[in-house]
């Protein structure tokens, strides 16, 4: 393994290493080879699971993940991008894209989802919105996992998922992601979307 490739990795576990320790987390670090660190992290009785991984094979690039489950309410479901070039000439070919209200905002991003009044009241929050302007790159959505279930009286369970193209060095703007997340999951309890119990996994 080259020199330079060692120091990166090593500097790379020492910064989510100390993220964990400063969040109280659980850090794993990576298989032989592999460089799947990850940070297992907990808010109130959410997990919030930050991991590097291969976005495409064993060749391709390392990027990061950050997911957190949670039941589900209602069904709602968003998701948010940057805005580009070829992203805002999808919007113009009929592309659905929510104006939720914050001029700048709308504009830096395209913001999907079901139901326009709760993608407002959620992206309504400005801690919510001042953390995703921060990020360069950003997918962030919610999605159903169906490997997650609990009683029948609820909808379910879905997952927060956010993704960008590249491994995060940066303490600081790993742990507003993860700041980020539980503003998240908490919003998503006030505007009615989700409940505060603890997902239980079920293979």
């Amino acid at each position: 393994m080259p020199k330079k490739f060692r120091l990166f990795r090593r500097q790379k576990e020492n910064i989510w290493e100390k993220l964990s320790e400063e969040i109280g987390a659980e850090y794993v670090p990576s298989e032989r080879w592999k460089r799947n660190e990850k940070i297992i992290a907990k808010h109130e009785n959410w997990t919030i699971t930050i991991e590097s991984y291969y976005n495409d094979d064993e060749m391709g690039d390392l990027a990061t993940k950050i997911t957190a489950p949670y039941v589900n309410r209602d069904d709602f479901y968003f998701r948010i991008y940057r805005a580009d070039f070829f992203q805002n000439l999808s919007v113009k070919l009929g592309m659905q894209d929510i104006i939720i209200g914050h001029k700048q905002f709308d504009k830096d991003f395209i913001i999907q989802g079901n139901d326009e009044r709760k993608l407002r009241a959620l992206f309504d929050n400005d801690l919510i919105r001042q953390i995703i302007s921060w990020q360069p790159q950003i997918q962030l959505f919610s999605k159903v996992d169906h490997n997650w279930v609990v009683d029948d009286f609820r909808e379910g369970i879905s997952e927060l998922v956010f993704i960008t193209p590249s491994v995060i060095n940066d303490k600081d703007r790993l742990r507003d992601l993860y700041e980020l997340f539980a503003e998240l999951l908490n919003h998503l309890c006030h505007i009615g979307s989700a409940y505060e119990d603890d997902p239980k996994y079920k293979e």
